[in-house]
Order: C-alpha cells, then sequence, then structure tokens
C-alpha cells in the first residue's frame, strides 16, 4: 500500500528524503517549509569538509598581506605600484609598509653583482699572474723583469761606433 494510490491527504507529511551532498556524500537534514537545495548549497558554503568544497572557501581570501607579522587575508589584491608586493587594506600605502621599492631592490642586485665580479677578477689575476710567474716569488719575479727590461733596452740602443763607421764609407 502506497500514498499515492489511495490519495491520502497526508502524503506529503509521510514521505520525506533527506537529500544528500554531492561533495561530501553526507546525509543534509532539512526543515520543513526550507528547500533542499537551499539548504545543501549552505552545507557546501560552511560544513562541508571535502577537499574541494574547502579549497574553494581558501581560495576567496587569498591575498594575505606581505608585511612582515601581518596575518590579514583580503579577498582582493592590493598591489604596492613601486615593490610589487601584495598588502592588505591597512598596509596599502608606501609609508604603512615601509617600501623601499624596486630601487632597492636593483641597487641590492647590482651590489651582489658587482662583488661577484671582483671575486672573478681577484681569481683570474691570481691565476695569470702564477701562469706569468710559475713558482717564483714576487721579489724573484721582480728582478727577472727588471732584469728582461734592462736586456731589452741594451739590445734596441743604436750602437755610436757601427753607425759611424757606416757613415764614413766613401763611395
Amino acid at each position: 500500500m502506497t500514498y499515492s494510490k489511495h490519495n491520502c491527504s497526508s502524503a506529503y507529511k509521510k514521505n520525506v528524503q533527506v537529500p544528500v551532498c554531492p561533495l561530501c556524500n553526507k546525509p543534509v537534514p532539512v526543515t520543513r517549509g526550507v528547500s533542499p537545495d537551499v539548504v545543501v548549497g549552505s552545507h557546501i558554503d560552511n560544513d562541508c569538509k571535502s577537499d574541494r568544497a574547502t579549497q574553494d572557501r581558501n581560495k576567496v581570501f587569498n591575498n594575505k598581506c606581505s608585511l612582515k607579522g601581518c596575518k590579514v587575508k583580503e579577498i582582493v589584491p592590493v598591489i604596492c605600484a613601486d615593490c610589487r608586493m601584495n598588502f592588505c587594506f591597512k598596509h596599502r600605502h608606501v609609508a604603512d609598509h615601509h617600501c623601499g621599492g624596486l630601487r632597492k631592490q636593483a641597487a641590492t642586485a647590482a651590489l651582489a653583482r658587482q662583488k661577484q665580479n671582483q671575486v672573478s677578477r681577484n681569481q683570474n689575476s691570481r691565476s695569470f699572474t702564477s701562469a706569468i710567474q710559475g713558482s717564483m716569488s714576487e721579489d724573484e719575479a721582480l728582478a727577472r723583469a727588471v732584469q728582461l727590461s734592462m736586456e731589452d733596452a741594451a739590445s734596441s740602443r743604436p750602437n755610436p761606433a757601427r753607425n759611424q763607421q757606416q757613415s764614413c764609407r766613401v763611395s
């Protein structure tokens, strides 16, 4: 015997179905007179423990303030034009988050590059010096360089006796 076969006037009171959440597959209790769709939607927005529902809830407030110590999350991103970081409404102004801007970041990067270049130059000059000097100390290398310089200067000077002999020839 079913309610519909004998045209029972109280059938709507007895035939109650409990909707099931499509995400977590748990029954969602519905009070009389309230639409099941509204109750299930409210369950998904607030109480549902499924991974997909919690991800959707957390996506709304994913714009965390970049200021150290501030834990505020905003619905909309507030990005500083100078430093390109995200801040909450309280710290959105340059003076409120002590903005150094891109200039400070660029200066820091330039200093790092400069230090790196100095280190590589020092390494290159040491290897160049050791290639020229070999196993000699600095004093020995200096003495050898002076000796070679004096020999080179002596060989490049014109010989005055030789020049006189050539100019005295009569042809």
